[in-house]
């Protein structure tokens, strides 16, 4: 029995486009073993860290999904689109040219501490043991209710209309494409989620990961010493 076998963490960072299982594929196929699983998926259009447990690690994934989360990232101001990201085409323009940075600065209140925040409807969320964005797919109502969060911090690091900067911590279930789509919404202009990037999970941070590259590179080598 190889030591991912036995178990690993592995710190991940998961390329632009990727599914959070395109990940865990990659990593089950070259550590030879079916039990591997990550802690808290990332969108294809996210990148950053991804936990990824193998072999007797896979019972820790619930504890580190629990955890506190980092993001930075930009919202895009002006319009909306129908996932809250840029998996879907904008709609909804509005002029944002009156929106001043103290306004931007001020709304990022509104939205910390303790508040409620809707899923996005575009999301694997389970609704009568079904995914929702299969039943929004499809175009059907689909209608979630809000769940309470909190978000830790919420920063704001460069404003450069439309586009918006920012830092958050928040609690474990936060949507960032929600709250990218209230942000817009609270400010009367629209907005939705153009960039994330996730920088840490609880004591585990982006630096200390590997590029899928760098992980393949390194568990062949650990696993050649073997033979």
């Amino acid at each position: 029995m190889n030591s991912y076998e036995q178990g690993q963490v592995l710190l991940i960072n998961k390329p632009l486009h990727w599914t959070s299982f395109d990940a865990v594929r990659k990593i089950r196929n070259l550590v030879k073993t079916r039990k591997v699983g990550h802690a808290g998926t990332l969108d294809p259009l996210a990148t950053g860290l991804l936990i990824i447990c193998t072999g007797a690690f896979t019972k820790r994934i619930n504890e580190f999904m629990a955890a506190e989360k980092e993001y930075t990232g930009t919202f895009t101001l002006g319009s909306t689109t129908p996932t809250f990201d840029l998996e879907s085409v904008p709609e909804n323009i509005k002029d944002y040219s009156l929106i001043t940075h103290q306004q931007i600065l001020d709304t990022t209140e509104k939205f910390t501490g303790e508040i409620l925040q809707v899923p996005p409807i575009h999301s694997a969320i389970k609704k009568d043991g079904r995914r929702v964005y299969e039943l929004a797919r499809q175009g059907q109502e689909v209608k979630l209710e809000p769940r309470k969060i909190t978000i830790k911090e919420f920063e704001i690091s460069t404003i450069d209309l439309p586009v918006v900067s920012f830092r958050v911590v928040c609690t474990t279930g936060t949507y960032i494409r929600s709250l990218a789509n209230d942000f817009g919404e609270a400010l009367g202009c629209g907005a939705y989620l153009s960039s994330l990037c996730r920088t840490r999970i609880g004591a585990f941070s982006l630096s200390g990961s590997m590029t899928i590259e760098e992980a393949e590179i390194i568990i062949r080598q650990r696993l050649q010493k073997r033979l």
